[in-house]
C-alpha cells in the first residue's frame, strides 16, 4: 500500500497528490466524496464534490453539499453509482482523524477510504483510491463535533484536494495525447 502526503500550506500540495494520482485517474473515473454539511469537521468531503461541480470538473462527481453521501445512506448511493458506472474506477475523497501533528495533512492512497473508522463505524470502503484530509486529532472524546475545527481549514484543505483532482485530469489528459 502506497501513499503520499502533504500539508495543505505547501504550495506544492496540489502537485504531490496530483503526481501521485495520476495513474488512478482515466475517462472512466468517478470522484465519490463522503461527509454531511451538518458537522464542520465531516464536510470536506461534500465541499470539495461541490467545488469540483462548480468548476466545470469533467468527469462524474456525487458528495456534494446540496447532496451528499453520508452514514445513512452510503449503501444505497453506492449501489447507484456502480449501476450508472459499473465499469468505473472510484476515487474516495473523505476527512479523518489522525494525530494532532497530522492535522492539515492530505494523503492519496492506492487504497479505498474506509468512512466511518474513526468513529467506530462500519461502512462500505469507497475507491479503488482513495483522498484523505486529517482535520482533527483522535485524542478529541468529541469526534468532529469539536468546536476546535475551523471552516477555514476545511475549506483550505478542500480547494487543496479540488485543485489536486483538476490537475490529476490535467496530467491525465495531457499523456494521454502524447503517447
Amino acid at each position: 500500500m502506497n501513499k503520499v502526503k502533504s500539508n495543505y500550506k505547501n504550495p506544492m500540495c496540489y502537485y504531490e497528490i496530483a503526481y501521485f494520482l495520476k495513474d488512478y485517474m482515466n475517462k472512466n473515473t468517478v470522484i465519490v466524496c463522503i461527509g454531511t454539511d451538518r458537522c464542520i469537521g465531516d464536510c470536506l468531503g461534500p465541499l470539495v464534490g461541490t467545488l469540483l461541480k462548480a468548476k466545470g470538473f469533467p468527469l462524474p462527481v456525487y458528495g456534494t453539499i446540496s447532496d451528499p453521501i453520508h452514514a445513512l445512506n452510503i449503501d444505497k448511493k453506492l449501489k447507484e453509482i456502480k449501476l450508472m458506472h459499473p465499469y468505473n474506477n472510484l476515487i474516495g475523497i473523505d476527512a479523518c482523524l489522525g494525530d494532532e501533528s497530522s492535522i492539515g495533512e492530505i494523503q492519496a492512497r492506492d487504497y479505498p477510504v474506509h468512512p466511518g473508522k474513526g468513529v467506530g463505524k462500519f461502512l462500505p470502503n469507497v475507491g479503488e483510491c482513495s483522498v484523505i484530509g486529517i482535520v482533527d486529532s483522535n485524542d478529541s472524546d468529541e469526534i468532529f463535533t469539536s468546536n476546535n475545527i475551523r471552516l477555514n481549514l476545511i475549506l483550505n484543505m478542500a480547494e487543496a484536494i479540488t485543485h489536486s483532482l483538476i490537475h490529476t485530469y490535467y496530467l491525465y489528459n495531457n499523456t494521454k495525447f502524447s503517447l
